[in-house]
């Protein structure tokens, strides 16, 4: 790919920019719920399994959402289409604030997962589409620290607003929506459609054989597929156990008071940011210092691995204090970082149908995490302990880079 001018990388990063500020909403309009995690239990009167069957409503609603809105996204502008997706989850999270009923709550959730789906094919079409393939996992990384970023703000909104008052969690949802408006107006005279345009199919005439060849069909069934959904369903599950269950693990689990708890899960999210972007300026300084584009990507992906895998030690660690934190900080920098690595290799699958691909891969993804939840809340009600579900998901990205290593196929040049 041909060096670019100065004046287009910068806005080339800008809109990357652009994309974090679209996770960090993401993140926030979907977090709000677990940093309030113990109120909401008090007040719709349920217990752990069924606050578990919010996050598998959630997950299942954004398993539909990664097929419909990733197949979307492969025949229509991502420059309109994103910013229609933005709008419509934010409206999920801004009536979230109004419920008064658990089935309410649980349709809110639902929604919110179904809209929220499109963000993920609509930033990585993005990212492929502007960026060469080195710089891929590095503006991976910008746009899945946003996520970190929206984890972050959340507990200070918290600390701000929260008082003694039952319901006073009700107006942050409705804040953080609002300013999803605010981003899709600024997307639209940011970027250009002639840029983010689906890819038009070739004329049978003009078509290579790799052309020919990256059909949908040939794309899922191929060897990298079936690699991706071990890494995708290990890190998703990982991650998203941490997501949901970290808040009630310190408050619950280790005696945390609320303040405590979010000033803690504020430095958790800190540390989340600093790892995932750090993992994308690894894998371009690595390819800078002569690995291929590839094995840059597998090393940062090893590293994280590697720190999360320290979480094991949990159940060993029976109060709160500097051991626990420290194991926490290092989980924290690891896991976040696993995806911007992920996401560049599935990039490489397909030209044409990418945004189907990764809604596939997002789908079952989250088809294997939600029930999670619903069971794992169960096995808490039934043992009072977060502890042996904590050690067991830190495994899990130790395992997928296991059959990254030894399952992904010799590498070819990365799709332009």
């Amino acid at each position: 790919m041909t060096s670019e001018p100065a004046s287009r990388s910068i806005w080339t990063w800008w809109v990357c920019g652009l994309l974090l500020c679209a996770s960090t909403i993401n993140y926030m309009d979907r977090q709000t719920l677990s940093n309030v995690a113990s109120r909401i239990k008090s007040e719709f009167e349920i217990n752990n399994e069924q606050y578990g069957n919010l996050e598998l409503g959630f997950g299942v609603a954004f398993a539909v959402g990664s097929v419909l809105f990733g197949a979307i996204a492969d025949r229509t502008n991502v420059r309109w289409l994103y910013p229609i997706v933005l709008l419509l989850w934010s409206l999920m999270g801004f009536l979230t604030g109004y419920v008064e009923t658990y089935l309410g709550l649980i349709l809110c959730r639902v929604f919110l997962g179904l809209f929220e789906a499109g963000h993920w094919p609509c930033a990585l079409k993005t990212t492929y589409r502007l960026l060469p393939p080195e710089s891929r996992a590095l503006g991976n990384s910008v746009v899945q620290s946003g996520t970190a970023i929206g984890a972050i703000v959340i507990p200070l909104i918290m600390l701000a607003t929260l008082t003694d008052a039952p319901g006073s969690w009700r107006p942050v949802f409705q804040i953080i929506a609002s300013v999803g408006s605010i981003w899709a107006v600024v997307w639209v005279f940011s970027t250009r459609s002639a840029d983010l345009a689906p890819v038009p199919p070739l004329k049978e005439s003009l078509q290579s054989t790799d052309d020919v060849k990256d059909t949908f069909l040939s794309s899922i069934l191929s060897q990298k597929f079936f690699v991706l959904v071990v890494i995708v369903v290990a890190i998703n599950g990982c991650w998203h156990f941490f997501r949901v269950w970290m808040p009630l693990f310190l408050k619950e689990g280790r005696g945390y008071d609320e303040k405590s708890m979010l000033a803690f899960m504020f430095w958790f999210n800190v540390m989340t940011d600093v790892g995932c972007l750090s993992t994308g300026l690894l894998t371009r300084r690595l390819h800078q210092a002569g690995f291929s584009t590839h094995y840059s990507r597998c090393i940062g992906f090893g590293f994280c691995a590697a720190l999360v895998a320290t979480g094991g030690m949990i159940p060993w660690i029976a109060t709160d204090g500097p051991g626990l934190n420290l194991v926490l900080i290092m989980v924290a920098l690891g896991a976040l970082g696993l995806f911007p690595c992920y996401y560049s290799f599935s990039q490489e699958i397909s030209t044409r149908h990418q945004g189907k691909v990764m809604g596939c891969l997002g789908a079952l993804a989250w088809l294997t995490s939600s029930p999670m939840h619903k069971f794992f809340g169960r096995w808490i009600d039934q043992t009072k302990s977060y502890d042996q579900g904590m050690a067991l998901v830190c495994g899990f990205p130790v395992l997928a880079l296991i059959v990254l290593l030894l399952f992904w196929p010799a590498n070819k040049p990365e799709i332009e």
